[in-house]
């Protein structure tokens, strides 16, 4: 049992241990009871002579009762017992049940006998000296870790459409366990749930590190960090990591400075880590020579579908007399998530002839809240950037590269290099006909700019 203990607390597990012997005919102390009752597992260490205590057994009938009223997960450990012997309660078990009806009241025996016969029921661990105490403990562990990975998981992902497979991928990039030091990077344009998918998977693997770190909205805190120099912070960051595997996200990275601040170069972790950076602009990962880039994609369909009825309706189906309306609003949104989640969240309790309102509002209006965020990537841009933006948001949305190229550089604004850097900060994209795409939110925001000005 300490061994036990002591393995599932430097796995990160809180464990209750009680082992203080019980003066006989006191009652189970009311604070072990309500351990017991807020534990999501109960291991159950049924030894030889577990049976003659009547203190292992009022506790072991408190167990089951919460097995039975709060889905508690039991898991029980027969050390050098046979399960047959607990479910039956034959040999020593049987033997102490010939003293407990002799001094017991019967209803009391019959809980005993019954929360016996449910544990020995259980699928659990029969030690048998077969193998090392270690590699058993290792087992348990590893079971109980796995069960907490994955409620964890579907705490954290409740209403996140579309994150399984997202996350899945982006594990593979990390490649946890390998020896070498990973920096992975996730780019996308604004509001598609980049920070979301990095919290999920650092969420889930951060048990696997020594150190965990999740820095946000680096981008904004810039101003704010008190390290003199890129260089000095470098050093600081290389004298508490160099010999740790850590994991470590750096959330909406929008300058080179800002990296050689805080994640300078791979050999300044220890072995085995890996390094998260979520960013708009791909050319920030690419200076950095991450080792991969995992490109974060609009929502399909089916998922946008899915999202837009959480926020919307509150559950997974459309009302048929807001099916039409539902598809308008999801192809505005085109695939955008946070587009979805205002939209959605905007329309709830709402009649179908507001939502008709709403939508010809928004043909005129655009959503503040949706540009902004959309609009701090244009904000950062190069004024000939900005210039090629709104020209193409206003008049060249979906043309041919090659028509667009002629005109911009007709008007003087450089633009070989500057598509390159917009499509490096996900405003636009380069399709394989060669034609020039733009969200349609970006769009939306280009106009709302130059509507403003």
């Amino acid at each position: 049992m300490g061994h036990l203990y002591e393995a599932l607390i430097q796995k990160g597990i809180a464990t209750f241990k009680d082992d203080e012997k019980l003066e006989k005919g006191k009652p189970i102390r009311p604070e072990l009871l309500e351990a017991i009752k807020e534990s999501k597992f109960a291991i159950v260490i049924l030894s030889e002579n577990y049976a003659s205590s009547t203190w292992c057994l009022d506790e072991l009938a408190n167990i089951i009762h919460c097995k039975k009223e709060m889905e508690m997960i039991v898991l029980p450990i027969f050390h050098h017992v046979d399960p047959l012997n607990v479910r039956k309660q034959m040999g020593t078990f049987a033997q102490a049940f010939v003293k407990h009806e002799e001094k017991e009241n019967k209803e009391r025996v019959e809980k005993w006998r019954d929360a016996l016969t449910q544990v020995g029921n259980l699928a659990g661990w029969h030690l048998k000296n077969t193998r090392s105490e270690i590699e058993d403990i290792k087992d348990i562990v590893g079971k109980i870790s796995l069960n907490l990975k994955y409620d964890a998981f579907q705490y954290i992902t409740k209403d996140l459409v579309g994150i399984y497979s997202r996350m899945v991928e982006l594990e593979s990039c990390l490649v946890v366990g390998s020896n070498d030091v990973r920096f992975i990077g996730i780019w996308g344009m604004g509001g598609m749930g980049k920070t979301t998918l990095a919290r999920v998977v650092y969420y889930m693997v951060s048990k696997k590190f020594e150190a965990c770190s999740f820095i946000e909205n680096v981008r904004e805190m810039e101003t704010n960090l008190t390290i003199k120099d890129e260089y000095d912070g470098a050093l600081k960051i290389m004298n508490k990591v160099r010999h740790k595997r850590i994991l470590f996200v750096l959330d909406d990275v929008d300058k080179l400075k800002q990296l050689k601040m805080l994640a300078r170069e791979h050999h300044a972790f220890g072995s085995s880590s890996r390094i998260i950076i979520t960013t708009r602009d791909k050319h920030v990962l690419e200076a950095c020579a991450v080792d991969e880039i995992y490109e974060f994609q609009g929502l399909n369909y089916k998922d946008a579908l899915q999202l837009f009825c959480l926020k919307a309706f509150k559950k997974e189906h459309v009302p048929n007399d807001y099916l039409e309306l539902s598809k308008d609003f999801i192809k505005y949104a085109a695939g955008l998530p946070l587009a979805l989640e205002i939209l959605g969240s905007f329309l709830f309790g709402k009649s179908t002839t507001e939502w008709k309102s709403a939508l010809e509002r928004l043909k005129e209006y655009p959503n503040i809240e949706i540009l902004h965020v959309l609009q701090i990537s244009f904000d950062g841009l190069h004024y000939t950037e900005k210039e090629i933006f709104l020209h193409i948001a206003c008049f060249f949305n979906h043309d041919m590269k090659d028509h667009v190229v002629e005109i911009l550089d007709s008007l003087g604004l450089y633009p070989n290099v500057g598509l390159k850097e917009l499509s490096n900060k996900s405003l636009l994209k380069i399709m394989y006909n060669n034609v020039v795409w733009m969200h349609d939110l970006l769009e939306e925001t280009g106009k709302n700019i130059v509507r403003q000005d």
